[in-house]
């Protein structure tokens, strides 16, 4: 097998592109002013073309591309789904992104698609499976890609790897990158009673290619207690930016995401949020 090809994004502070933005994103392009790079979710642009297409090629023109996809379900046992990766790489091919990334989880079953990504279990088996599906959409794309650690609200009873041990070894197994979100690790370790410093203190920053930062929402369940929704619905919460400038100290600039995905702002407050990961990439280059 060929080494599949790199490819990397400015390590900046980038937005999620939504279709309420796109008139503002061109026009901030137009000023100078346009963000460093834009994600998008490339299931939205499967359509042969349309105003989506015409909106995302104007913008490519500007600022680089992330793809982050939703729906290879890499995790799922009959493998991942290959219309999607079809579909995907078309889509890679049509506008050369940056960096393509999807999940550590799956979301087809032998006969429907789930609108989740749902987790798998830490097992040797299914570390063997998932390198496999993703050594096989690397061949396909002929690029290296990123795997995000996942929103958890459970946790398998048994395993042979605790979750950062898993995608650690995936990365060597496949030679994926890892995709660190740092509010998804807020939220797996509100919700499985752990210290979020120390969990994030494990990763290896070496294998980080980006870095996504998002709000939460954290709501009584029904056993009286309470639990975090991994919702990206409002701004990035401040121990998400301390968790953020403690790994930045660790591994220096990387590329930072703001997700915002409900509720979505205008874009004047969106690019406020996206000013501050700048702040925090800008002093650490300063002081590197």
């Amino acid at each position: 097998m060929s080494a599949p090809a790199l490819h990397s994004l400015p390590p900046r502070a980038g937005i999620g592109l939504k279709s309420s933005h796109y008139v503002d994103v061109l026009a901030a392009a137009e000023r100078g002013a346009a963000p460093a790079w834009a994600e998008v979710h490339p299931q939205n642009y499967f359509g042969a073309g349309g105003p989506p297409h015409r909106w995302l090629t104007a913008i490519a023109e500007h600022i680089p591309l992330s793809f982050h996809s939703v729906g290879l379900s890499l995790g799922s046992a009959a493998g991942v789904d290959l219309d999607e990766l079809e579909a995907l790489a078309a889509l890679c091919e049509r506008y050369r992104p940056a960096m393509v990334s999807d999940h550590l989880s799956w979301s087809n079953g032998p006969n429907d698609k789930f609108p989740d990504l749902l987790p798998i279990p830490y097992t040797h088996e299914a570390l063997d499976h998932f390198a496999g599906e993703v050594g096989r959409v690397q061949d396909r794309l002929g690029r290296t890609i990123l795997i995000e650690n996942p929103s958890r609200y459970l946790a398998y009873a048994q395993g042979d790897w605790d979750e950062v041990e898993f995608l650690h070894t995936l990365c060597r197994r496949s030679g994926c990158g890892l995709l660190l979100d740092i509010n998804n690790v807020e939220v797996s370790a509100f919700n499985l009673g752990l210290d979020p410093g120390v969990w994030l203190e494990a990763f290896d920053p070496g294998l980080v290619g980006e870095i996504h930062v998002a709000g939460h929402a954290v709501k009584s369940d029904d056993m009286g207690g309470t639990i975090a929704i991994d919702d990206h619905g409002s701004p990035v919460r401040s121990s998400c930016w301390d968790l953020l400038a403690r790994f930045l100290a660790r591994s220096g600039p990387k590329p930072v995401l703001v997700e915002w995905d409900t509720d979505v702002p205008d874009f004047p407050t969106l690019i406020a949020e996206a000013m501050k990961a700048d702040a925090l990439l800008l002093s650490e280059t300063e002081y590197a």
